[in-house]
């Protein structure tokens, strides 16, 4: 595929060349590279601008779904970028399977921790993400252990947007275009709620499920210990769910992967959803 640069926007155009000369400018790095939609182009731009001196390297631990991963290793096949895995034990990880509601912060700094050994093994300079300038808002503790860490966010520091990503990656044919926002499967379970394997496996089940009966964007919360599922959908995917028939399989479904009860969420689908429960204890005291 011939690509002109001249075809996009200015404005868009000079944010990808900016991003380019962010990621010249480390000299080699690693992408922390999640197969998501900013990874992504993340990775394309890091292989654009560095070639051979850019690699990816993909978390594979108990919160993240085995169909990212196989995406994952798709993506950097056909990009032709040497790609390694972060195996990560979720009983490793501080406080982790406590659930605090810094949670993400344990996290992320547990994991990048060990993708800047794997910079320095495979001798490269810098760990980059994938963060863009809309994950300013909501609660995110995750940031503050990217900081610490001198981890580089060049989608960021090329004032990128979210959108804006989307458009560049469907510019350059990049299969994640339009693929559905991720979170890792342990923002499922309520802050204060322990976290398991039984628990992560449950929803990454339900998950595949939804996704395999065609929804695109959605959540499933685990809430009483596993006991009940909340489903979030998009409101023009209620009528879908509320089929007398679909609604049955779906139940039956749900209680095959271990749920006694399965709910839909009259809200719908809404990122950091868990977070309200954040501001209200917040508002009470």
């Amino acid at each position: 595929m011939n690509l002109n640069l001249q075809d996009l926007s200015p404005n868009l155009r000079k944010k990808y060349e900016d991003l380019k000369s962010c990621l010249s400018f480390l000299g080699s790095v690693v992408v922390a590279f999640s197969g998501g939609v900013d990874s992504a182009l993340l990775l394309y731009a890091a292989k654009d601008a560095l070639l051979e001196n850019a690699m990816a390297a993909t978390a594979v631990a108990a919160f993240i779904p085995e169909r990212e991963v196989k995406e994952a290793v798709s993506f950097c096949k056909d990009l032709n970028v040497e790609h390694i895995f972060a195996r990560i034990d979720i009983e490793d990880i501080p406080h982790f399977t406590e659930n605090p509601s810094d949670r993400c912060y344990h996290c992320k700094r547990f994991i990048f921790t060990t993708m800047l050994k794997v910079a320095k093994d495979a001798g490269k300079n810098f760990v980059v993400e994938g963060s863009n300038v809309d994950d300013t808002g909501d609660y995110r503790p995750g940031m503050k252990a990217l900081l610490e860490l001198e981890i580089k966010s060049p989608l960021k520091e090329a004032g990128l947007t979210k959108g804006e990503i989307r458009e560049l990656s469907r510019f350059f044919g990049l299969p994640t275009w339009e693929k559905p926002s991720f979170a890792c499967l342990a923002s499922r379970i309520p802050y204060g709620n322990a976290i398991d394997r039984q628990k992560l496996s449950m929803v990454e089940k339900a998950e595949d499920f939804l996704l395999e009966q065609g929804f695109k964007q959605f959540r499933v919360r685990v809430h009483d210990a596993g006991k009940i599922a909340r489903i979030e959908l998009l409101p023009e995917d209620f009528e879908k769910m509320l089929d007398p028939d679909f609604r049955k399989k779906t139940y039956s479904s749900f209680k095959e992967f271990g749920f006694a009860y399965t709910a839909l969420d009259l809200m719908g689908y809404r990122t950091g959803s868990l977070n309200e429960t954040l501001n209200l204890k917040k508002s009470e005291e």
